[in-house]
């Protein structure tokens, strides 16, 4: 495209949140384009989970069958503390009551999936790859979009009437209007992995362990029979809190010998946790980041969604199920005001005035009450110690309600 070739809505960005809003747009039949930044989409990444309320946002957009056939059910989710003792478990997606399933999937099948979808329904004359926005310029009449070369060479700048940047959490959008905005680094560290393994604990069950404190994991299968003898791809990841620690390196293949120590001694009788650890094939580090809620999303004719408007800690299995919902809003909002022959300033005000709040929660909630408050207030009541009864400490009924306080504020408890 060219500045000769004006766009009606521009979606920077081609990851989960601009595809989800591109296929919504065209289910509502309203024309867009998406630039994405990389030239070859391949899939990369590791695991995902998809939540029922992130799992409605996408069976509304016709992919259920597509999930399903490649992820995995979760029936269950199970809190264990460091020396692997069962603190407290539920039942998760149908298994609980839910409509939708919830799913354990390799984040790149989810994203090759949503691409494939794109460029079936949209048209590969609409999806563009190879476009890494560089920075904008607004007027009274539309937004000019500049783009750095790329291997292909120099690409001209694109006209478009309005743009909605989806361009993650290194936005460029966002930085034209913040320019000093800063990831918010509190001293915590990721590690993730994936591992072929047998089926843990049924192979069905979303499981953590321990807390940042003491060292933390987060694992779950994402493929089945991965190997054609019954074994599954594991989802692993290790968090480690420490105040002096420097921010890991996103661009920089993680060392197992970095964390491994914290893990050493976590062997189960359910789980060797460092022969999981050491058996995958590759190991990526990650800071655990967010950024603090912004006053506003919406500017003119341009507004920010999914990471690129409020990136948040990856608990809870949340920042995908918000994009989606992000997603579905605003080609909402902005479907009702082109019926209405109206400006779409508004829709993106009514968009911005949904979500921000609702986001800025999750954030903030993702950094004080996390699901995985539950260990550790299992720590706190057996000082740091094995239990002989977790009942004993504090009630079932105790720790589901924290359970139920942060699905209700992430906008999945089963009532909603």
């Amino acid at each position: 495209m060219n500045m000769a070739d004006e766009t009606a809505i521009a979606v920077v960005g081609g990851g989960i949140a601009g595809l989800a809003f591109a296929l919504a747009l065209h289910q509502r039949g309203i024309p867009c384009d998406v630039f994405e930044a990389v030239v070859d989409v391949k899939e990369l990444g590791v695991g995902i989970t998809l939540l029922p309320h992130g799992m409605q946002e996408l069976t509304a957009l016709g992919l259920l069958p597509q999930l399903e056939a490649v992820g995995i059910e979760n029936r269950e989710s199970v809190f264990f503390n460091r020396f692997g003792q069962r603190v407290y478990g539920e039942a998760r997606g149908r298994h609980a009551g839910y409509e939708l399933p919830e799913l354990g999937i390799h984040r790149g099948k989810l994203h090759r999936i949503l691409f494939e979808a794109a460029l079936q329904r949209l048209g590969p004359q609409h999806v563009h790859t190879g476009y890494r926005c560089a920075g904008l310029a607004q007027d009274e009449h539309g937004v000019t979009l500049s783009f750095a070369d790329n291997a292909q060479g120099p690409i001209a700048p694109v006209r478009a009437q309005w743009v909605v940047a989806c361009d993650g959490v290194n936005s460029a959008i966002r930085r034209h209007f913040y320019p000093n905005d800063r990831v918010c680094y509190a001293g915590i560290n990721t590690w993730r992995g994936t591992s072929v393994h047998k089926p843990i604990l049924g192979g069905k069950t979303y499981i953590r362990v321990g807390s940042i404190d003491t060292g933390k994991m987060v694992i779950y299968p994402i493929v089945d029979n991965v190997d054609g003898q019954g074994n599954q791809l594991i989802n692993w990841v290790a968090e480690i809190r420490d105040s002096e620690a420097r921010m890991n390196d996103w661009n920089r293949p993680g060392r197992a010998d970095d964390f491994l120590p914290t893990f050493a001694d976590w062997r189960f009788d359910w789980l060797d946790v460092p022969a999981l650890i050491t058996s995958a094939e590759q190991v990526f580090e990650y800071p655990m980041v967010d950024k603090d809620a912004l006053a506003r999303w919406s500017f003119e004719r341009v507004t920010l969604m999914g990471d690129a408007a409020h990136p948040m800690y990856p608990r809870g299995s949340n920042g995908s199920a918000q994009a989606l919902i992000d997603a579905r809003t605003l080609a909402d909002e902005i479907a009702t005001e082109r019926a209405a022959g109206g400006d779409l300033r508004a829709a993106l005000q009514c968009y911005q005035a949904a979500r921000l709040p609702a986001t800025a929660l999750v954030v903030e909630t993702n950094r004080t009450l996390p699901p995985d408050f539950i260990i550790m207030k299992a720590d706190e009541l057996s000082g740091g110690q094995p239990f002989d009864n977790i009942d004993e400490l504090i009630s079932q009924d105790e720790l589901r309600a924290i359970s139920d306080n942060y699905k209700q504020i992430a906008g999945f408890a089963l009532k909603a």
